[in-house]
């Protein structure tokens, strides 16, 4: 049992597939768990000074990274490719999270603030696309095995950073960060981008979908080697400008009323 849960020797049952009911109701009920859990928190703390918040940021910072260290190692030791590891790079648009929720925890001054706004940004569409939208997962996977386990709860606590920075206001969405925002997704699409043909990966879905949303812009383009990278990384920067303003549209009426 652990062991077809762990795929040590790859998994015997047949995966449920995307979207099935199976696929559906266990990412619903880590969603469920994940919006619980920061509206309870975020509200509880709203008040609390900022060190208070921070903790809550702090733990969910180092489970994030310590479960993804646990799937990268196991991932690595039940497979015969040594360089299984170029596979798990910190690459992919919900990765980053790897990076910018310790950030948004654990440094200070403007690079905190940043860190918070990116994450509060990115880290619900992270957590939307990894679970309801992941059909290279669970159209590869059984619903429940290790795979999919550990990527819907490090999705989830993308997500759940995201709401509580939202609901404890923690955000400052300032507009002198969107430029330092944009810079780090630019890093990140640059970086995969080089990288990608290294290791025959596919990080950031520059690429192909993989049986994700990104297929859809992927068929729309005929799967053009220039035009499909250089449109995900636009819809990326459009993402950026719809959230900031729609956030300002919402600070505004909050104002009037």
């Amino acid at each position: 049992m652990m062991k077809e849960f762990f795929g040590f020797g790859g998994y015997q049952r047949a995966p449920e597939g995307f979207l099935s009911w199976q696929h559906l109701l266990f990412v619903s009920l880590l969603v469920g768990v994940m919006i619980a859990l920061a509206a309870w928190l975020g509200l509880k703390n709203r008040r609390e000074p900022l060190p208070q918040k921070n903790k809550v940021l702090m733990a969910a910072a180092i489970s994030i990274d310590v479960i993804e260290i646990f799937k990268i190692v196991l991932f690595c030791i039940r497979s015969d490719d040594p360089m299984r590891w170029t596979l798990e790079l910190p690459l992919f648009l919900c990765s980053i999270q790897l990076i910018t929720l310790p950030l948004a925890a654990f440094s200070k001054g403007r690079v905190k603030e940043a860190a918070l706004d990116f994450v509060f940004v990115f880290g619900m569409l992270g957590a939307l696309l990894g679970t309801y939208g992941a059909g290279n997962n669970y159209g590869a996977y059984p619903v429940l095995c290790v795979d999919n386990v550990v990527s819907g709860i490090t999705h989830t606590i993308s997500g759940f950073g995201s709401l509580y920075i939202g609901i404890s206001g923690m955000a400052s969405m300032k507009k002198r960060n969107i430029p330092i925002t944009c810079l780090i997704l630019t890093a990140f699409c640059i970086t995969a981008y080089i990288v990608n043909p290294l290791v025959d990966g596919n990080y950031m879905f520059l690429v192909r979908g993989d049986g994700t949303p990104y297929d859809i812009l992927y068929n729309l383009l005929g799967g053009n080697a220039v035009l499909y990278p250089i449109s995900v990384v636009l819809l990326f920067f459009l993402y950026i400008a719809a959230f900031y303003g729609v956030f300002a549209l919402c600070q505004k009426r909050k104002k009037r009323g």
